[in-house]
């Protein structure tokens, strides 16, 4: 209609956001076979290389791993992909396209992490499917609190992490090389993001583990059910015997060993030392002690984003027994 009226195919290009090839192309079709060329059609795409059967023995491959597979290395790069799909099917893809393959099959580039080879699969699942749910409802019926317990130490030389920084110019953090660290007790209340912690200088052992325990019966007259890995002095026999004299507040629950993925107080441990070590300098314990300090007092005051990095657990009155 444009170019009826007079108008430059240019500026019908231009108007139009496409080439001037483009709109020739168009007209051209229109004089040959009229309104019927203009209409809209569905391109079908290039075809799949792989057939859906052989992206399902392809994601097995994957997850088994490289080594799995007879390779030497434990780490799939975008080569070894490219070689295993040639491998196993004759398909040669461009290593560019790989990446949108692999997402499309599920997979992301992720860094590893390290698992003990003690781990118990069927004590770690009992743990959450018979254990953990006996749990929630036993602290309903007592209306008491559910505490995460684990401790961390926050060394005088601070902590490294990633930043954005100048090509070629790596970031340097000073650091005194003193071998001190500020070292903390922490409790954390798993449906409210109520934050307890105790703070010293000296070392985790029975002694300070009890100190801190009756800490926590000091803040609340609830019931408390202490959920603790296996530490020795979280296990110790004078530790029993603390929990079995004030059993009538104190109740301990050890989880599955080998399992602090369990444990959701890592998650604020790490967001701990993310604010107040990484990348810092501290000339003096001091100076690493107000900087722990703050921290936590700002988790304290702040249950809401507690919650936030508890993940799964925080949402663990899902699991309560629901009323009749």
């Amino acid at each position: 209609m444009a170019y009826g009226h007079g108008q430059e195919l240019a500026t019908i290009a231009v108007d139009l956001a496409v080439s001037e090839e483009t709109v020739y192309a168009w007209l051209r079709a229109f004089v040959v076979a009229h309104g019927s060329a203009l209409a809209y059609r569905t391109s079908s795409g290039r075809p799949d290389k792989l057939t859906p059967r052989q992206k399902q023995r392809l994601r097995l491959l994957l997850q088994e791993g490289p080594l799995a597979y007879g390779l030497t290395t434990g780490c799939w790069s975008s080569l070894l992909v490219q070689q295993l799909i040639l491998n196993e099917f004759g398909v040669l893809y461009n290593r560019h396209y790989l990446c949108a393959l692999l997402k499309d099959l599920g997979f992301s580039y992720q860094k590893a992490k390290f698992v003990s080879d003690h781990l118990d699969p069927v004590t770690r699942q009992q743990w959450l499917e018979q254990t953990w749910p006996s749990l929630l409802a036993r602290v309903q019926a007592k209306n008491g609190l559910l505490l995460f317990v684990d401790e961390a130490s926050f060394p005088q030389w601070g902590s490294r992490s990633y930043t954005w920084a100048l090509r070629g110019h790596q970031p340097e953090v000073p650091t005194s090389g003193k071998r001190k660290a500020y070292k903390v007790f922490g409790a954390v209340e798993a449906l409210t993001g109520r934050l307890f912690y105790q703070g010293l200088e000296g070392r985790f052992n029975s002694e300070t583990y009890q100190q801190f325990l009756h800490h926590l019966m000091q803040q609340t007259a609830q019931h408390l059910f202490i959920i603790q890995d296996g530490a020795r002095y979280h296990t110790s026999q004078s530790t029993q015997t603390l929990f079995h004299t004030h059993r009538r507040q104190l109740t301990g629950c050890q989880l599955p060993s080998y399992s602090p993925d369990f444990n959701p107080i890592e998650h604020l441990w790490q967001a701990v030392k993310k604010g107040a070590t990484h990348n810092k300098y501290f000339p003096t314990l001091e100076a690493v002690i107000d900087s722990v300090e703050t921290a936590l007092r700002f988790l304290c005051r702040h249950r809401k984003q507690v919650r936030q990095l508890l993940g799964d657990h925080a949402t663990a009155e899902n699991l309560m027994p629901k009323a009749a």
